[in-house]
């Protein structure tokens, strides 16, 4: 089989059908596979199989008043998303009176006013804008994640008052009941979702909120440690482990040399993994007992 022809070098990566015969490439050559059309008019001389690759083979469709939103925003701000999340379509919003695109593979909606970012070259959402939007399609907890996502400990997008605002001014919209919900239980400073999902379970358990990252130092003022989850009252911490704790050689020498410092302080350290996260009833055994033992004692209803 021969070589397909090279495009004309005036196309871009990502172009329309209609541009790509401007420009002079022949319908012929449109069409053979190495070219992508992903979208109906669309075509790319790239792979498309994730969110940015198809955002970018559809930003020349996408024309002044629309951007895009939800949930494919969300993906490209790089914001916490619902574990096994699989995209199913890339959303798109335009600014009336523009209608809301009707495509295969788009979900289209309307608004009458919004507020844009540039995000590698494509119009997206705000941070702030893509969480309260993705509220109509997901749940509570979901939502919580990506709002710890917001304002994390690194690089934080937002502050937790702005988060607050927004959600305030959200009501009477489609998914104000789970942005009402979530935002009073989005806290500052996390680093992961499963962070944030190990709390929300241990809050349900009716255990007392933990500090989040926070720092513990030794009997001399030395900081030996930054703890997923602090209960400082009762010297125990609770850190969630990922796979990067065991097969990146560094943290695992960071973290024998944290393990060591925090136990010659008298802190019990409950280690969790995915495993244990799953294992509820044992989790939570351990937490009671550490707890207990550290003076705590649940509150009689």
């Amino acid at each position: 089989m021969s070589k397909p022809r090279p495009l004309p070098p005036a196309l871009r990566d990502a172009f329309t059908y209609a541009e790509g015969l401007a420009r002079g490439a022949t319908p012929r050559r449109l069409r053979n596979p190495d070219i992508a059309s992903p979208f109906r008019g669309s075509r790319a001389d790239f792979v498309t199989n994730d969110v940015q690759s198809l955002a970018r083979a559809y930003s020349p469709l996408l024309g002044p008043n629309r951007y895009f939103s939800h949930l494919t925003a969300a993906q490209l701000l790089g914001l916490r998303m619902p574990e096994h999340f699989i995209l199913e379509s890339i959303h798109v919003t335009s600014l009336f009176p523009t209608r809301a695109v009707r495509r295969r593979r788009v979900t289209g909606h309307q608004t009458q006013r919004s507020e844009c970012v540039t995000v590698n070259g494509l119009r997206v959402s705000t941070p702030l804008g893509a969480w309260l939007e993705c509220a109509e399609y997901l749940g509570v907890d979901d939502v919580v994640i990506m709002g710890d996502s917001l304002v994390r400990r690194r690089s934080p997008l937002v502050t937790i008052d702005e988060l607050r605002a927004a959600a305030a001014s959200f009501r009477g919209r489609r998914g104000a009941a789970t942005i009402a919900g979530a935002v009073t239980l989005v806290r500052e400073n996390t680093d992961s979702a499963r962070e944030t999902i190990l709390r929300l379970v241990l809050g349900r358990a009716g255990f007392p909120e933990p500090e989040v990252n926070g720092v513990i130092v030794n009997s001399f003022g030395q900081a030996i440690a930054h703890g997923d989850l602090v209960y400082r009252a009762y010297r125990t911490v609770l850190e969630y482990e990922g796979d990067h704790h065991r097969t990146d050689e560094r943290q695992f020498d960071i973290d024998i040399e944290r393990l060591d410092g925090l136990a010659e302080e008298q802190w019990r350290v409950i280690r969790v993994s995915k495993g244990l996260l799953r294992r509820r009833a044992t989790l939570l055994g351990k937490v009671d007992t550490a707890l207990r033992t550290g003076g705590w004692r649940p509150k009689l209803v």
